[in-house]
């Protein structure tokens, strides 16, 4: 049987139709560049033009079309990183501010009036650390973990030792450990704070 033998009884509809369901295969797609990759053969055209146009100029008005060239893109990368850099160091504003331990403790009473108790065990773990680097059990170091807390100044306050541990193991257990902070464990960092105080 030929091929034009075959009867065709498809609408104008239904022929739209078939033909939208047969291009919309992937097979007909997949082989095409994607967007990022039109643009940067886009730009490659670009400057290969540039190029070529340059290789019929003189020596130096080639050089100060380059040399143009070169200063442009260097403008632009350095404001893109400059915008970076600043953006950075105006986090970093944020996070650089140190407290104090009783600036600290003031914030872990707050978190706890407000039912924040996982807020307030963190607050109160840092003021018993601050405490810490303010009375020169601790030196100031940033990255510190709470185990190397415990374990510092457990060497240096030998009967405060096994408290600092479970403080530590609390803080762990409540931050990344996902364990609820309850009044009863947080009450228990407050007494660990007043011994290091006292």
């Amino acid at each position: 049987m030929a091929v034009s033998d075959v009867p065709v009884d498809l609408g104008r509809d239904e022929a739209r139709e078939a033909a939208a369901r047969e291009l919309s295969d992937p097979a007909y797609v997949s082989d095409d560049p994607s967007l990022i990759e039109r643009a940067f053969n886009w730009v490659l055209k670009q400057l290969d033009e540039v190029f070529a146009g340059v290789a019929g100029m003189s020596g130096i008005t080639a050089t100060t079309i380059l040399v143009v060239l070169a200063v442009i893109i260097v403008i632009v990368i350095r404001l893109r990183v400059g915008r970076t850099i600043r953006a950075a160091s105006r986090s970093g504003d944020v996070f650089d501010v140190v407290l104090t331990a009783a600036e600290h403790r003031a914030a872990a009473e707050r978190a706890a009036a407000a039912g924040e108790l996982a807020e307030a065990v963190r607050e109160r773990f840092r003021a018993v650390v601050r405490e810490l680097e303010q009375r020169g059990v601790l030196d100031p170091r940033a990255g510190r973990t709470v185990d190397e807390v415990a374990f510092e100044a457990g060497q240096a306050l030998p009967a405060l030792a096994d408290d600092l541990r479970g403080a530590a193991v609390q803080f762990d257990d409540v931050w990344y450990g996902g364990l609820p902070a309850t009044t009863q464990g947080y009450q228990r960092l407050v007494s660990v704070d007043d011994r290091v105080r006292a």
